[in-house]
């Protein structure tokens, strides 16, 4: 991945040395999604999972006058029926301050390039049903909300009960 500039946005892939800016970011995602109490994140486990041996993830930040106003946290996924890795972005936030300043439209476009530098089939996300101006905004980029999906999730002490060897 490489540094772009889109207008006044300047995006580029995050380092180790962007890790506590990584989790004031991912702070203020929570924190706009009402969800700030289940944030556990880290510095160390964010340096490990995004900048360790085994990275699980690539974050893209966007600066608006030298500042670090938003990220796109995204990895790779596939897809059986395509044979076709895919792109999903994991979160997608930009600073309230910022919006509106085409930061977020910059962060999409650069991760639809990339899915197609990659060859992926598919760049993929999930969206809160409640988050009216972002389903809007995404339809307006051209995404397509797919209704007819639900998100299944296991975690906690019901992940711990699945994963028990039988």
């Amino acid at each position: 991945m490489t540094e772009t500039t889109s207008s006044s946005v300047r995006l580029r892939p995050a380092t180790q040395a962007d890790v506590d800016t990584i989790l004031g970011l991912i702070r203020g995602l929570a924190e706009y999604e009402n969800l700030l109490d289940r944030v556990v994140a880290t510095p160390e486990k964010l340096a490990d999972t995004l900048f360790g041996a085994h990275p699980a993830a690539e974050v893209l930040l966007a600066e608006l006058d030298g500042q670090v106003q938003g990220f796109a946290l995204f990895f790779h996924n596939y897809s059986t029926f395509l044979s076709q890795r895919g792109l999903y972005l994991e979160d997608l936030f930009v600073r309230p301050e910022a919006r509106g300043r085409g930061v977020g439209k910059a962060l999409l476009k650069a991760l639809a390039e990339l899915a197609v530098q990659r060859g992926c089939g598919r760049f993929e996300w999930s969206v809160l049903d409640w988050n009216q101006s972002a389903i809007d905004f995404y339809q307006a980029m051209g995404a397509t909300v797919m209704p007819d999906w639900r998100i299944c999730r296991v975690t906690g002490e019901a992940l711990t009960r699945l994963g028990r060897p039988v």
